[in-house]
């Protein structure tokens, strides 16, 4: 999800993400054109992807090569941060490698041909620098001398911190099918999420999207055709806790981390049906589709339609639930979004995929919806889900309401509604291959 990230935040800062950027997927070090530090400082106030972020004065494939390239970097650069008056102090990463002291030393003391003037701080220096070197990604096959190596000033660090301290095992609610919170970020993110936002989330559920959006200063709401998960009552998914307590609610997760006042409502609603006036309403829709394995896909059904069940919820509330195929539930959802984003709004949702039979032709579009990127999760050998992420570019007109219909890319959608079936035939596999092997 790195370089999508990326790239919308980019986007987001005012910048560009340029076919010319130095990129190498497979390496933990990439090297970006970013015009100004203060870009480089509101890229790092966001993702939760990347770790730091430098200003890079040299770089080479071996040390002689990286000490060439620190001789050829501009000395008029580099003065503002070496004056007299100043403290610094010097830092090694290793990627894949570790170094004794004394080999960091050693590699400190080749740097002297800098020109250094102020007093090493190892406490509180005004200034950070640092050697990164990367010894590959293979840990069974560690080359001796690292593979490229860098030096730079640093900036600015990301907010991998936000991972752990929005953790959902911490989290005052939660349900069967709560987001992780590095997910919910990365979401928040490629939507290009911003303050005064109005974001939604058409299958709410205990609200984990809703907070990343939050927390990037966007006022939130959603809606779930679930009473007791909208209204925080029933049985609890937590670990030796039979029901959910007095106050466990989607205000209250925005409550605790303090975000309580970007809360506008969560609403029990069918997304199959619409509830909204027409017009653009949303700047970003970011939402987790149920997909039948914990959780069933449902809808409003009627007396004349087929009657799966008919379900009763706390204080008399009954209605009527139909099965919700994966297909029709992502048809809503882009018909939704074409119509109710604003311009340049982003759509960003998960599609279940059976790798097997996956290809491109099988990604939902509409005519409205510009394709943005298309990420995969491992969920197991033979299954997966793609983060997909799409742009309104189009205004919506009542001819595209049901455009999708006539295009002939129509029945590859039907794969998804099988997705369940596909993934518990794959684990029954799976368990008696084991089954087998253990009997050998």
């Amino acid at each position: 999800f790195s370089l999508q990230e990326i790239t919308s935040l980019l986007s987001l800062c005012g910048g560009q993400f340029s076919g010319e950027q130095e990129i190498r997927v497979n390496s933990p070090f990439w090297i970006l054109n970013i015009p100004s530090e203060e870009m480089a400082r509101g890229l790092m106030k966001r993702t939760v992807c990347a770790k730091s972020i430098f200003e890079l004065w040299g770089h080479g494939r071996s040390a002689g090569e990286l000490y060439a390239s620190l001789k050829n970097y501009p000395t008029d650069k580099m003065l503002p941060y070496l004056q007299s008056d100043s403290t610094y102090k010097i830092h090694i990463h290793t990627f894949n490698k570790t170094l004794t002291q004394a080999q960091k030393i050693k590699k400190i003391d080749a740097l002297e041909f800098l020109p250094f003037k102020g007093k090493v701080n190892l406490k509180n220096p005004e200034h950070i620098f640092w050697i990164l070197e990367d010894y590959g990604m293979n840990p069974n096959d560690v080359p001796e001398e690292p593979i490229h190596l860098y030096f730079g000033r640093w900036i600015a660090d990301g907010q991998r911190e936000l991972i752990e301290s929005y953790s959902v095992k911490k989290r005052h609610f939660i349900g069967n099918t709560s987001m992780d919170a590095c997910l919910s970020f990365i979401m928040a993110n490629h939507a290009r999420v911003k303050p005064n936002d109005v974001v939604y989330d058409p299958f709410v559920g205990t609200g984990g999207l809703l907070i990343s959006s939050a927390h990037f200063g966007a006022y939130v709401c959603g809606t779930d055709i679930d009473y007791n998960t909208i209204h925080g009552l029933g049985k609890a998914s937590r670990k030796n806790q039979k029901w959910r307590g007095p106050d466990e609610n989607i205000r209250a997760n925005l409550r605790q981390y303090g975000l309580e006042k970007y809360y506008l409502d969560a609403l029990v609603a069918d997304s199959s049906r619409p509830i909204w006036r027409k017009g653009m309403l949303f700047d970003a829709i970011i939402t987790d589709p149920p997909y039948g394995i914990r959780e069933a896909p449902r809808r409003m059904g009627s007396q004349k339609e087929t009657v799966k069940s008919v379900e009763r919820s706390t204080e008399n509330h009954f209605f009527v639930s139909s099965s919700y195929h994966l297909s029709d539930i992502f048809f809503d959802l882009l018909k939704f979004a074409a119509e109710h984003l604003v311009m340049g709004g982003r759509l960003v949702y998960w599609l279940p995929i059976y790798r097997p039979e996956y290809t491109e032709e099988i990604i939902p579009r509409h005519p409205c919806l510009k394709l943005i990127s298309n990420c995969e999760q491992m969920l197991s050998s033979h299954t997966s889900r793609r983060l997909i992420t799409m742009e309104k570019v189009k205004e919506f007109k009542d001819q595209d309401e049901s455009s999708y219909l006539l295009d002939g890319q129509y029945m590859p959608y039907r794969g998804h509604n099988s997705f369940r079936e596909k993934y518990f035939s794959g684990v029954t596999k799976r368990i008696a291959k084991e089954e087998k092997d253990n009997q050998k």
